[in-house]
């Protein structure tokens, strides 16, 4: 078997021109020149669930090559990049280690060589690279599988990325990366990007930055070598039975948790052939996912890697790792004091997995204001903090006054200590759309609050949000009325059963004080006005 599709020299990367135009064939030290000269508009056959794995692998990659070659800058030509990668493999003078297709005896990139085997005889052999890629499907009713049969080598070779650095564990034999809380995990992404656009290079340089400057700290937090240690995971051959101790490891290292090996058939496609192990590829289960990787917070009490659940990066969530102290930040999420912080946002990735299947793609981004990137910056949040808990306290509240009024509607108004099992998942249903709404303009309505000066400009900008919830929330109301009891009796007593408990509880002191004040307030100006003369 001979050499195909080599990173270093055959443009087999698509690339698309800031500001649009036809993509282009680029080689991968052609890739890394593009992103320090911010000339990457995006990657064609980039899948949204692959952005991450894909950018972090380039950010990685780069400081890798830069720290072996002890370079303090980002190269801004092809040739120097591509010397500085070849320094990763010098034992490797053909450079099998970035070809897709390599003998098996040698490494292939993201590939571990596996020098007594045959892989064309492994009996899983893959056609498609949607087909080895991490996603799991079901029934083909989100995301048609096996489809890419008239695939580019750049769409095996982000399949490949995708599963090799964020698949978890799928069966026996088919075990998950170490950057996750387990195999049925996730490696999900949070940081800072600048706003419009992807901004591919100036993102890249800025993590880039952050990696180098940080390097020592990583090493000495996580245990790892500063020098000597194994960058490139796929350059060690793996039969399977063995594991690689995560304490040998550099600590930027790119990792593999499958064996797999590409390979040209006949016709000059590529296939797939995979094989499963009987131990992890890296030994690091009692680390919990805690392995410096720069995007990954992490949850301080246990010690554990962010895992993403099935509501992905709602607001609860996002308040809790900007503002809470339940996460420590990822590295990705600093701010340095000498860099320009104009127009940040907070940008959170990532896919969630479950046993035997993944349950969506995540993403959200959150533009920054002058005024919290200075908080962040002085690590002065606490007012902050205090205004997002303060509001995902009442959101939440007025979800439980909606479902609860809610509850009493679908339930025909009948006085009963609790509500049908049936009454409460319909306003469990419909409670959860009128969250969902208010999910999505949550930071957007925050940031108001946020900017006001002074604590009176403040709270009448916390009252001000929440008569526009209180009026949302009863517009739901209001529309799911018609979906109540159709005869006459039982319909007038839902209806003024839900509205009853709904307003009631608007103005309780306990459920919402600053609102309840707001209406007494009203009440007694009303009296006033229509007092005689």
């Amino acid at each position: 078997m001979t050499l195909h599709y080599s990173l270093l020299e055959d443009p087999l990367i698509r690339i698309r021109p800031p500001g649009g135009g036809p993509a282009r064939g680029h080689r991968l030290p052609d890739v890394l020149a593009a992103l320090a000269a911010n000339e990457v508009g995006d990657f064609p056959a980039l899948r949204p669930h692959q952005r991450h794995p894909w950018y972090a692998l380039l950010v990685q990659l780069a400081a890798l090559a830069l720290h072996r070659t002890g370079q303090t800058e980002p190269l801004t030509e092809a040739e120097p990049w591509r010397d500085a990668l070849r320094a990763l493999t010098p034992e490797h003078p053909d450079d099998a280690p970035w070809c897709l297709v390599a003998p098996p005896e040698q490494p292939a990139f993201l590939q571990a060589p596996v020098p007594s085997e045959r892989p064309e005889t492994w009996k899983n052999r893959i056609k498609t690279p949607d087909a080895l890629d991490m996603l799991v499907t079901s029934k083909n009713h989100d995301l048609k599988g096996a489809r890419m049969r008239q695939a580019e080598p750049d769409d095996w070779l982000l399949a490949l990325v995708s599963l090799q650095t964020q698949e978890g564990v799928l069966g026996s034999g088919n075990y998950g990366i170490s950057r996750m809380n387990g195999g049925f995990a996730s490696r999900p992404a949070v940081g800072l990007a600048p706003q419009g656009g992807w901004s591919w290079g100036r993102r890249w340089r800025r993590d880039l930055d952050l990696l180098r400057h940080h390097r020592a700290s990583l090493a000495e937090e996580q245990g790892l070598p500063a020098e000597g240690g194994l960058g490139l995971v796929w350059l060690v051959p793996w039969d399977g039975r063995a594991s690689l101790a995560f304490a040998a490891l550099d600590p930027f290292y790119l990792e593999i948790c499958r064996r797999v090996r590409l390979m040209a058939s006949e016709g000059g496609t590529l296939v797939a052939h995979l094989a499963g192990s009987r131990v992890p590829r890296i030994e690091a289960k009692a680390r919990n996912g805690v392995t410096g990787d720069p995007w990954i917070p992490i949850r301080t009490a246990e010690a554990k890697a962010l895992t993403l659940g099935a509501r992905g990066f709602h607001y609860k969530l996002v308040c809790d790792l900007l503002f809470g102290e339940t996460y420590r930040p990822a590295l990705a999420q600093r701010i340095e004091a000498s860099e320009d912080s104009e127009g940040l946002v907070v940008l959170a990735q990532g896919v969630t997995r479950g046993q035997g299947k993944t349950e969506g793609y995540h993403e959200r981004r959150i533009p920054l204001s002058r005024t919290v990137i200075a908080g962040f910056r002085r690590r002065q949040t606490d007012r902050f903090a205090a205004m997002a808990a303060g509001r995902v306290r009442d959101l939440g509240q007025m979800r439980q006054v909606l479902w609860s009024a809610l509850a009493a509607l679908f339930d025909q108004g009948t006085q009963r200590d609790k509500a049908s099992d049936s009454a409460k998942d319909k306003a469990s249903r419909v409670a959860n759309r009128f969250e969902h709404a208010e999910d999505a303009r949550f930071f957007e309505d925050l940031a108001r609050e946020f900017e006001a000066e002074g604590a009176e400009a403040q709270e009448a900008e916390r009252l001000e949000w929440l008569l526009g919830l209180a009026a949302r929330a009863e517009a739901v109301l209001e529309q799911t009325l018609y979906a109540g009891p159709q005869s006459a009796e039982r319909r007038y007593r839902a209806r003024t059963a839900a509205l009853g408990r709904f307003h009631g509880a608007l103005r309780k002191e306990k459920s919402f004080p600053l609102l309840a004040r707001h209406y007494r307030a009203l009440a007694a100006h009303s009296e006033i006005a229509h007092e005689p003369v």
